[in-house]
């Protein structure tokens, strides 16, 4: 059994994997193991272990919670889906299914405040995952999958499919919201002079 499929297993026993939480995640900088001494003497020794910056990043917290979410998805799913079978086409399915937790707003072209930024009044309009939070999501469980065991080839996080959609619902959203995810170039500082040289040595009295 390859470690992929020991961690589906393993994820298939949790119940609290979503990576919707983002505001419930702690982080902890330090683990105190405290290990007591036996013997003639009855004295104690308290070691300190602290955790590295990556351990205990909010990063890679949140990428353990979604890759517990998807292999939760994946256990739900009717018939129930291994790992090794799952493709690009699963990873819309699974995008698809986060849309009823989304919180953003995205109006429609017949809504009055297609495309306005900061739409004056409520509308009926569908809430969905915003595009930037699918594209992070996305990015961890891509890593996740290669980092448990997958080949990058084989990795359906990565998948032609997704990536377009991906690409579709940024597009879709920067209409409809009137905000434009692209990225602002930035400035190359202009190259700095070189300082003159001084004119000889100083005037000897």
């Amino acid at each position: 059994m390859d470690s992929i499929q020991e961690f589906i297993q393993t994820c298939n026993n949790e119940n609290t994997c979503n990576f919707l939480n983002n505001n419930s995640i702690s982080t902890t900088n330090t683990t105190s193991l405290t290990t007591t001494a036996t013997g003639s003497s009855s004295s104690s020794a308290v070691s300190t272990i602290t955790n590295t910056p990556n351990s205990s990043s909010r990063y890679e917290n949140q990428k353990r919670r979604d890759w517990n979410t998807f292999g939760q998805y994946l256990k739900n799913h009717r018939p129930p889906l291994s790992l090794s079978r799952c493709s690009g086409a699963h990873v819309l399915e699974f995008l698809r299914y986060l849309d009823q937790f989304g919180k953003t707003k995205v109006h429609t072209p017949i809504c009055p405040f297609y495309g306005h930024p900061n739409p004056p009044a409520p509308c009926p309009c569908p809430l969905r995952q915003a595009w930037g939070s699918l594209d992070a999501l996305i990015g961890r469980l891509r890593a996740a999958f290669e980092e448990n065991g997958g080949k990058p080839e084989t990795n359906p996080f990565g998948a032609r499919a997704v990536r377009l959609y991906l690409r579709e619902v940024r597009d879709l959203q920067s209409k409809a919201r009137g905000i434009s995810y692209e990225k602002k170039k930035r400035k190359r500082p202009p190259p700095q002079q070189p300082l003159p040289s001084s004119q000889g040595a100083s005037a000897t009295h």
